[in-house]
């Protein structure tokens, strides 16, 4: 009887620890380069938050200095958003190096938010994450 106890109880250990890490691993899969606070420009962006994400994601470009000195944070662009939607007055207003502030600029330029009939002064983080 303790012998069955036994074995079941390293069984259901092994079982926590795989499910812990899939877990671990899974958040951190999906977590990567979306910040975990709402962004108030997503709320003008087709399909929302997770949809920008999804687009800064696909099109971001580590850059090889900032890959190479394991370069990770967030960059900030402050950037205003048009009537029409289009991005004009892009910068950087935090950098983090090695060319992650020019390569997220790059990026969010490339974004086309919805026709909001007034122009809106805001930021949007770009997460670089190795």
């Amino acid at each position: 009887m303790i012998s069955i106890l036994t074995k079941a109880t390293k069984t259901m250990k092994k079982l926590l620890v795989i499910f812990g890490m899939i877990i671990f691993f899974a958040a951190t899969a999906f977590g990567q380069g979306v910040p975990s606070k709402s962004v108030p420009a997503a709320e003008n962006y087709p399909g929302g938050q997770e949809a920008m994400y999804e687009f800064i994601n696909s099109k971001l470009i580590y850059p090889p200095t900032a890959k190479r000195n394991r370069m990770q944070g967030e960059c900030i662009i402050t950037l205003t958003i048009n009537e029409d939607g289009s991005v004009s007055n892009a910068r950087v207003t935090k950098n983090i190096g090695g060319g992650t502030g020019e390569e997220a600029l790059r990026v969010v330029k490339l974004l086309k938010f919805d026709a909001i009939g007034y122009k809106l002064q805001t930021s949007v983080p770009v997460i670089f994450k190795l």
